[in-house]
């Protein structure tokens, strides 16, 4: 094991060594659930005509070493079957080396903002930290933290379409004005479909939106109507009643142009 040898541990700490290849292994909280192939054959390229300018960051665990930042940077000297690299050892707990692959991570501009969303989550829930204190370590207003933590409410099947076509952030997050997944995927689809910006989107949510309110108003007079004919059945069979039991009763409907009035004529005995 390279670094291992030739150095103690104490002069290694915050020192570039070389350390074998082999021996480093990635961080099992790496929030980054994709790698783009081409990305990493274009920086194997890099790395092969100028070698690796930005040590990795990495930890000791038991006879091994953890990646905190660069898991790109090893991907690619593998690629061009580097045996070793450079790396900055630091002496940290495996829960802060979680916390600074996570905010390494999140700071970074081509982390999907889905992996991103998941990567803050899990510095709130699994660290113990408040959206303000995530905020604060990543440099974001509280606000942008919440935002993005909303897109989780998105499916796994919504992330996943939406990833897949490359829809922005902004579309996610307009479809969260939506109430169900099967809406989301229908207005999904017609996005994908139309090649809608985030403009055209958010208008065909409105607009579906109000459509569906107007039907729900409509369901919801409906019920009522129908409380209402239940009602009115309800006097018809009194009056019948009345009139069988010899009181001649009767009733009367008159329409008006914005309600229904019903009268029920009760006869007194004198």
């Amino acid at each position: 094991m390279g670094a291992f040898l030739g150095f103690t541990k104490e002069k290694q700490i915050n020192r570039v060594v070389q350390i074998d290849v082999a021996d480093i292994v990635p961080n099992p909280h790496q929030p980054r659930t994709e790698f783009e192939n081409g990305d990493i054959f274009s920086l194997a390229e890099s790395i092969r005509q100028n070698g690796i300018l930005q040590p990795l960051t990495v930890r000791r665990a038991d006879d091994h070493y953890e990646i905190i930042a660069g898991e790109r940077r090893l991907r690619a000297a593998k690629l061009v079957q580097l045996q070793s690299v450079p790396c900055i050892i630091m002496n940290v707990s495996e829960r802060n080396s979680a916390i600074l692959a996570l905010v390494e991570n999140i700071q970074r501009q081509n982390l999907s903002f889905f992996d991103e969303a998941a990567a803050i989550e899990k510095l709130i829930n699994y660290y113990g930290m408040t959206q303000e204190d995530a905020a604060i370590k990543l440099g974001k207003a509280q606000s942008t933290i919440a935002n993005k933590l909303r897109l989780l409410k998105l499916s796994d099947e919504e992330r996943l379409v939406i990833t897949r076509y490359n829809l922005t952030e902004r579309h996610a997050r307009a479809l969260l004005k939506l109430g169900s997944p099967e809406d989301r995927l229908l207005i999904i689809n017609r996005v994908v479909k139309g090649k809608l910006n985030v403009e055209k989107t958010e208008q065909i949510i409105e607009e579906y939106i109000a459509k569906n309110g107007e039907k729900e108003s409509y369901r919801k007079r409906s019920k009522v109507f129908a409380d209402v004919r239940l009602f009115v059945n309800s006097i018809n069979k009194a009056v019948e009643t009345m009139k069988a039991a010899g009181i001649s009763a009767d009733s009367c409907k008159i329409q008006y142009d914005d309600f229904v009035e019903y009268r029920v004529r009760i006869p007194i005995e004198k």
